[in-house]
């Protein structure tokens, strides 16, 4: 579990830098390069295997640190502000977003770890709406192109639902619970092994590719 705290600090990190504006451009960084040779997981990984000689006590209190600075440095600036993060320009708001995405991934993690449940509740809906809205980014980085616009109908956990809808009629549409959706695209279930049903010409290209991180 250590890794994956060590990890979650370190991701923080970076965001306060990118939300200082203190991230160069994608082409002009050491770190956090990621490209054909090298995946955000793999680049991830290296940043882990570089600092995990570090005491479990150090590492708890970076992440404790780190957290707070993140969410100080975020409220310091618009959300339409753009920044660099890992793979290019998004906007504060896009950057918060996937922040409490990975959070909420990796605290099931540990909660995994220990035999406990992780907290469901309506702070999901950010996470569903950012694996919608990125879908032509998940698309482009496997190299393979959308049908046309996706909708999203899920159910939340209160029982109620929730409908991400395009701009534009739908070609390909997935039913489900929005819990399951958030585990596809954080890579946590296969999409086989869950309750969501997608129809149109991208249904299976959707639940393979969706994701929330960069």
């Amino acid at each position: 579990m250590a890794d994956v705290v060590l990890h979650l600090a370190q991701t923080d990190e970076f965001a306060v830098a990118s939300a200082e504006q203190r991230v160069p451009p994608v082409e002009e960084r050491d770190e956090w390069i990621v490209d054909d040779d090298n995946t955000v997981d793999e680049a991830a990984g290296d940043l882990v295997a570089a600092e995990r000689d570090q005491p479990p006590g150090a590492i708890h209190e970076r992440w404790r640190t780190g957290a707070e600075r993140l969410r100080a440095a975020l409220r310091a600036v618009g959300p339409h502000e753009r920044v660099n993060w890992v793979v290019g320009e998004v906007s504060v708001r896009t950057l918060t977003t996937t922040r409490l995405a990975e959070t909420w991934i990796h605290t099931g993690d540990v909660a995994h770890a220990f035999d406990a449940e992780p907290q469901v509740d309506d702070r999901l809906w950010h996470i569903a709406r950012l694996a919608w809205r990125t879908l032509p980014y998940a698309f482009s980085r496997a190299g393979r192109e959308l049908h046309g616009p996706v909708a999203f109908a899920l159910g939340a956990p209160d029982e109620g639902r929730w409908d991400l809808v395009p701009s534009g009629e739908p070609v390909t549409s997935v039913h489900g619970p929005a819990l399951d959706l958030c585990l596809v695209a954080a890579r946590r279930l296969d999409p086989a092994d869950s309750a969501l049903r997608a129809e149109g010409p991208d249904a299976d290209a959707v639940l393979e590719l969706v994701r929330t991180y960069a």
